[in-house]
């Protein structure tokens, strides 16, 4: 049997920070808060005129795009969240800091999201069965500042640090309504030369579909933050066995697991055996940089297995020659 001994000398590795400052969250520069920030005003702020313009032109499709702003709004919230979050130092009782907020307002943004799907849908079905007049050429102004805007948001997060996570989700959400804006204005056109009123429910079911999509995407992945599940791409004993072929002293890889504090923060404990005469350090050096390299692990904890036996561990290999 594997011994798990808490007991038995341990490498935990802080990535230099010191046990007060315990900070996890991937680096992020000033410039990249204040585009992320820059952004979740504009957008914010237009959301709420786009509800407004809604209402008074009578557009369901403007409506359902404000909802799709709102999906945005919140994207830039939570990675200026993080971002504002990861810089806080942590406490004595928070050791990992408040970054795991960002996740909780993930959950409750998603199950909002449903909400909101749900009674665009209605909506829909009603005006179909029913048509409203809409105005189309006020929808249509609202409608191409919207797109203005999602534009000159795109462009701003993508002057940022476009492949840190946060910043990434954020430009997906802008890039979404994006197609949302495009939607609105088809619908203000086509009711402008046409006249056919249906148009905008149909439309706003289509920007519906962006909504849930984005809702069920974020719902998926902060479940699993929260079930403390691998993250996506990462296949714990894929991950052991690369781990005991590649580095030379290592017998065996157990008690792996691997988890999300919150987005872009993974972390792993393992226990691993030592070939005999392998130099303890040398391995768990190598077996932490191999994590952080490869995985983008930044955070292990290693024990080591001083019996050898490491029942759970995969099959080592030959020794490298």
């Amino acid at each position: 049997m594997s011994v798990h001994d808490h007991g038995h000398t341990s490498d935990h590795d802080h990535h230099d920070h010191d046990h007060a400052g315990h900070g996890h969250a991937p680096k992020v520069s000033t410039g990249n808060e204040r585009a992320v920030l820059i952004g979740l005003c504009l957008t914010g702020a237009f959301m709420v005129a786009e509800v407004v313009g809604g209402y008074l032109s009578g557009s369901l499709a403007l409506l359902a795009d404000a909802g799709h702003m709102l999906t945005d709004t919140v994207a830039l919230f939570l990675a200026w969240l993080g971002f504002r979050l990861g810089s806080r130092p942590a406490d004595a009782r928070r050791s990992f800091g408040y970054s795991r907020l960002e996740v909780l307002a993930g959950l409750i943004n998603a199950l909002t999201l449903f909400v909101l799907v749900g009674w665009i849908a209605y909506e829909a079905v009603q005006r179909l069965f029913a048509p409203e007049e809409v105005l189309a050429g006020p929808m249509l102004v609202v409608a191409v500042l919207g797109l203005i805007v999602n534009l000159v948001v795109f462009r701003i997060l993508s002057s940022a640090d476009a492949d840190h996570v946060n910043i990434k989700g954020a430009m997906l959400h802008v890039l979404g309504d994006l197609l949302g804006s495009v939607g609105a204005i088809a619908a203000a056109v086509i009711i402008w030369l046409t006249g056919w009123m249906p148009i905008d429910p149909i439309l706003s079911l289509l920007v519906s579909l962006l909504i849930l999509r984005s809702a069920w995407a974020l719902l998926t992945r902060t479940f699993n933050i929260l079930m403390e599940g691998a993250p996506d791409g990462v296949e714990p004993e894929a991950l052991g066995n690369q781990l005991v072929e590649t580095i030379d002293g290592l017998a065996g890889v157990g008690h792996l697991h691997v988890w999300s504090l919150s987005s872009g923060q993974t972390m792993a404990t393992l226990d691993i055996a030592l070939r005999p005469g392998a130099d303890p350090a040398t391995v768990t050096s190598a077996v932490k940089s191999a994590l952080m390299d490869q995985h983008n692990i930044a955070h292990a904890t290693v024990e080591i297995d001083w019996t050898g036996t490491c029942a759970d561990c995969p099959a080592a290999p030959t020794p490298h020659q």
